[in-house]
C-alpha cells in the first residue's frame, strides 16, 4: 500500500459539483442580502440627516433646510444628487454662502439606485419648534435598481417626526403608514 498525496479526478469532480450546486442556490440570496444592506445603509444615513436638520432648527431658533442644492444655492428636488443641510437665516429658502452656514453634506446616490420624495417637494424645512414648515411632509423612498421590492422608506409627519416603512402584511414589500406599498415609479 502506498500513501496518496492528492485527489482523484472523481473526487475533484464530485467536490466541484457540490460547490457549484451550493453557489447556484446561495448566490441570488447573497445578492439580495448585499442590496438590502445598501438600502439599509442609505436609509440610516437619511435618518441621521433628518435628525441633524431638526436638532439644528431647534438649537438655532431658525428654519433649517435639507435639500439637494443646484449650483450650491437653490434646492432643486433631485434627491439622487448630493444632499445639504443649512440654516436659512434670511428665510429665502436658498443657501447664501456669505451669511448662512452649511451644516452637513451627504454624497449623492450611486449604483443607479433612486431616492424619491413626495411629488413637487424640493426640500425638507424644519421650523424652530421642531415641526415641519410648509409643504415638507411626505415619504422618502429608497429604490434599488431593478429590485423595487426591496425598497424602504421614511415617512415624515408634519409634527417633524419620522417613521420607517414596515412590511406590516408580511408579503416581503414594505408599506407606508397607510398600508400602501412603497411606490418607486
Amino acid at each position: 500500500m502506498r500513501n496518496s498525496q492528492g485527489l482523484t479526478l472523481l473526487e475533484l469532480m464530485v467536490s466541484l459539483s457540490i460547490v457549484s450546486a451550493l453557489l447556484i442556490f446561495a448566490l441570488p440570496s447573497y445578492q439580495d442580502f448585499i442590496i438590502k444592506m445598501r438600502v439599509d445603509n442609505e436609509i440610516h444615513q437619511l435618518q441621521r440627516l433628518l435628525l441633524v436638520t431638526r436638532n439644528n432648527a431647534i438649537n438655532s431658533g431658525s428654519n433649517t433646510i435639507l435639500c439637494p442644492l443646484e449650483g450650491g444655492t437653490i434646492c432643486n428636488g433631485d434627491w439622487n444628487s448630493e444632499l445639504s443641510i443649512f440654516i436659512d437665516l434670511n428665510d429665502n429658502q436658498q443657501f447664501d454662502s456669505i451669511s448662512e452656514r452649511l451644516i452637513l453634506t451627504k454624497e449623492g446616490i450611486s449604483h443607479g439606485d433612486k431616492l424619491l420624495y413626495a411629488k413637487f417637494r424640493d426640500k425638507v424645512t424644519y421650523a424652530p419648534t421642531g415641526n415641519l414648515s410648509g409643504l415638507s411632509n411626505g415619504t422618502f423612498r429608497y429604490c434599488p435598481t431593478n429590485k423595487y421590492e426591496l425598497a424602504r422608506g421614511i415617512i415624515l409627519a408634519i409634527s417633524g417626526r419620522f417613521y420607517l416603512s414596515t412590511d406590516s402584511n408580511l408579503d416581503g414589500i414594505e408599506e407606508n403608514r397607510s398600508g400602501k406599498p412603497l411606490d418607486c415609479e
